[in-house]
């Protein structure tokens, strides 16, 4: 069966999280993804957080689904040969410091004198333009500037970051709308673009359900917190807790299920704001029930009635989650260097594209294939490249 982006041809030049998640997912819809890695060892995720002497969980699980080449894109047989693989490419990715590229001489202008109509996708801190697009950035500065650490503190206490990648991987999937759209319009016009998202403004996006009352009325969001959502359930443990959303008509469903049907008329409790205005009773309340259950008993209990809720999990009980796995979002690897592995599948489920997670590639695994098959690269020049430094 094809894939949705069979034929879809990547250079990916980016590292880390930001760029490597958006074709990873690209990869997983079928796009044939070569990860282009430096020759002084590569992608920095292959090390950091490595719990054996293979590559890190940290770089397999971002960069399944690719081919891996090395080029020293500082020497000037580097950039020719990664010149002959853009005239192959459709999407050029990068996640480079503003400049980095050109400096290297091999921006956009030099992309399109080779390919007029390739799509150059290009993440950055703060954007190619603005005020500070100067300066660098990751995944909890972007979560600084784009508001998302002052809307997650407490008003009684400093700001505080969220441990997703809402900053890198949020970047990365919305770089891969953009690709996605630039391929569409590409197929009307025959014409290639360059298309750009920082990670300030994909926060930013992420941001709208806060910025409802600055841009309505100048102010920030307090109240959102105030009705208590996480309770405490059996045995007590440090992580046994359910959600509840009991907001609007969803508190009555909920006091029907916990048998506290004699409090559907209490006016104590009728609303939104008097329940925030009495948390601590209300979270007595639920309590009272939760704790003679464990978080699963309480959260099956309350779904099944049609309650907004969930198990808190830990990501621990998230990758040996039943459910996770029938859903094919914890999968396992196959992979005879490494060994097999257990790895995050595909959110994106399409019916006439089902995914296959392959391995990670190695570093340079693919190099000589793909010198060899796709420019004509002989065993001799290989072997004077790799003594040169060119390739690993």
């Amino acid at each position: 069966m094809d894939k949705a982006l069979e034929g879809v041809k990547i250079l990916d030049l980016s590292r880390v999280q930001a760029g490597p998640s958006c074709t990873q997912l690209l990869g997983f819809l079928g796009a044939d993804v070569i990860k282009v890695e430096d020759t002084g060892g590569g992608d920095r995720t292959r090390w950091e957080m490595a719990h054996n002497e293979h590559d890190s969980v940290y770089f397999t699980i971002f960069n399944n689904n690719k081919r891996a080449i090395t080029l020293n894109l500082k020497d000037d047989r580097g950039r020719a040969m990664l010149a002959d693989l853009v005239k192959w490419a459709d999407i050029v990715l990068e996640n480079y410091s503003k400049g980095v590229m050109e400096r290297l001489g091999i921006g956009y202008e030099w992309l399109k004198s080779l390919k007029p109509d390739i799509i150059y996708a290009s993440i950055k801190g703060f954007g190619n333009w603005g005020d500070w697009s100067e300066f660098k950035s990751f995944e909890t500065a972007a979560q600084a500037t784009g508001g998302l650490m002052s809307a997650n503190g407490s008003p009684d206490g400093p700001p505080k970051g969220v441990s997703i990648g809402a900053g890198d991987s949020g970047t990365g999937l919305h770089m891969a709308i953009a690709v996605l759209a630039a391929l569409r319009q590409r197929d009307k016009s025959g014409e290639g673009q360059m298309v750009e998202v920082s990670m300030q403004d994909g926060i930013t996006n992420l941001m709208r359900i806060s910025l409802i009352k600055p841009l309505s009325l100048g102010e920030v969001n307090t109240d959102w917190g105030r009705v208590p959502n996480v309770f405490r359930c059996a045995p007590g443990g440090g992580d046994d807790y359910v959600m509840i959303h009991t907001r609007g008509d969803l508190w009555i469903t909920v006091l029907a299920v916990m048998g506290k049907e004699a409090m559907f008329e209490d006016e104590r409790y009728m609303t939104d704001e008097l329940r925030g205005e009495r948390a601590d009773e209300v979270r007595e309340i639920i309590e009272e029930w939760t704790m003679q259950r464990t978080k699963y008993e309480a959260f099956e209990a309350l779904a099944a009635a049609g309650v907004w809720c969930g198990a808190v999990l830990t990501p621990v009980e998230v990758i040996n989650n039943e459910h996770l796995k029938q859903r094919e979002m914890i999968v396992t690897v196959k992979d005879d260097y490494r060994g097999d592995y257990r790895m995050i599948g595909s959110p994106v489920k399409m019916e006439k594209s089902p995914v296959t997670v392959t391995q990670a590639p190695r570093y340079s695994e693919h190099t000589d294939e793909i010198l060899k098959s796709m420019l004509g690269v002989s065993e001799d020049e290989l072997v004077e490249l790799r003594s040169d430094g060119v390739i690993i």
